[in-house]
């Protein structure tokens, strides 16, 4: 396409980041002035710190299947960000009787993190910290990379897929909503529940066929399709969606001054059509900036809180991505709510008899337990 002559007053700026020698500023500056360096930066943090949770996770199962042989380790509350139906159930308790359950208590505050950040700044959490959102990127990038392009999902089969994402974050909602109070708190306090992130990590350490098939079909979908999980199945980025129109932050246009050069929808992983809005209203926006970067015109495509009101910088969008997020689950830490109650006597007895029917799980039933269990 045929991109229409700037005017130099118009031109947006190009920081030549090569300029600095010293190489520490150098990085302190791309922080700054590169949304996309400063993304890449947060999520890679975020990727590391997942890795380590998963290293120490690692270390506690071996010294729960070894019937405390090995060093114990702590398990890392952090695990429990990957129990994202526990975290629903913990949610609806806490919103019905106010009581922080000291089951799974971390993961109720990774999701109101999760949360708040989507009401803040609509779909960050997808783009910037999502540690399969970063995946999902990764591949698609590498698709592009080895093919030289992702396929496009017409349209009348984009819309239709689209909504799987829904019906399965409806269903999980519906059903959630549909269980009184003593039945969360008997979901939360079952055996079941209490082993969740143990029986979650020998699911995925002693694949089955049919499960490891599935990831690797997902994967490759995800290398020719941008984004085919987050797209097409994911139920959080729907949740996210959904809230993220409460969202006051919004990728604006300004009309006067664009220069219709579309290299904003052409850089828009979720493919929508930047450049004929005025703000970016659609539920699959991630903001993760690449229009914003790409643009090349001052002025023209930032975030703001209205069409007139003052842009907010693009570091200090990914700042606050970040810091909601590290905010929130820091007050769990400094309230007491982050580490749960099992003790370590409890966990050793658990491990010893997990594969009795207690901790097994009977389509979205947990079996009848004792309050010795």
């Amino acid at each position: 396409m045929r991109v229409k002559k700037i005017p130099v007053e118009m031109r947006r700026r190009r920081i030549q980041f090569r300029s600095e020698p010293r190489l520490f500023k150098r990085v302190l500056w791309r922080l700054r002035e590169d949304s996309q360096y400063q993304r890449s930066a947060v999520q890679l943090v975020f990727v590391l710190l997942c890795l380590w949770i998963g290293l120490e996770f690692h270390f506690f199962m071996e010294w729960g299947q070894s019937a405390g042989q090995t060093p114990f380790v702590a398990r890392p509350p952090g695990v429990e960000g990957f129990l994202p139906i526990s975290a629903l159930i913990s949610l609806s308790y806490w919103l019905r009787t106010g009581i922080v359950n000291g089951i799974h208590p971390s993961g109720l505050f990774i999701l109101l993190a999760i949360l708040l950040v989507s009401f803040l700044l609509k779909k960050a959490f997808c783009s910037w910290l999502c540690p399969v959102g970063t995946l999902s990127e990764a591949l698609w990038m590498l698709g592009k990379k080895i093919f030289g392009r992702n396929l496009t999902v017409p349209q009348w089969l984009d819309y239709p897929l689209r909504s799987l994402k829904y019906f399965l974050m409806a269903f999980f909602v519906w059903s959630v909503i549909g269980m009184d109070t003593d039945a969360l708190k008997g979901f939360i306090y079952s055996p079941y529940n209490k082993m969740a992130d143990v029986k979650m990590y020998i699911f995925f350490a002693e694949l089955s066929g049919v499960a490891l098939l599935t990831i690797l079909v997902l994967m490759l979908l995800s290398v020719v399709i941008r984004n085919f999980w987050c797209r097409y199945l994911c139920p959080y980025g729907a949740l996210l969606g959904m809230t993220s129109f409460l969202s006051p932050l919004k990728i604006t246009r300004n009309k006067t001054t664009c220069v219709d050069c579309e290299l904003c929808t052409r850089a828009c992983p979720s493919g929508i059509k930047v450049h004929n809005a005025t703000r970016v209203m659609s539920d699959e926006c991630m903001s993760c900036m690449a229009c914003v970067e790409v643009c090349p015109v001052k002025d023209t495509l930032h975030v703001r809180a209205s069409s007139h009101s003052r842009a907010i910088p693009t570091w200090v969008y990914g700042s606050l991505a970040a810091g909601v997020f590290m905010a929130v689950t820091g007050l769990a830490l400094l309230t007491g709510f982050w580490h749960n109650t099992i003790a370590q006597d409890e966990y050793q007895r658990r491990f010893h008899e997990l594969h009795s029917p207690l901790y097994q799980h009977f389509r979205g039933e947990v079996p009848a337990y004792g309050p010795h269990d």
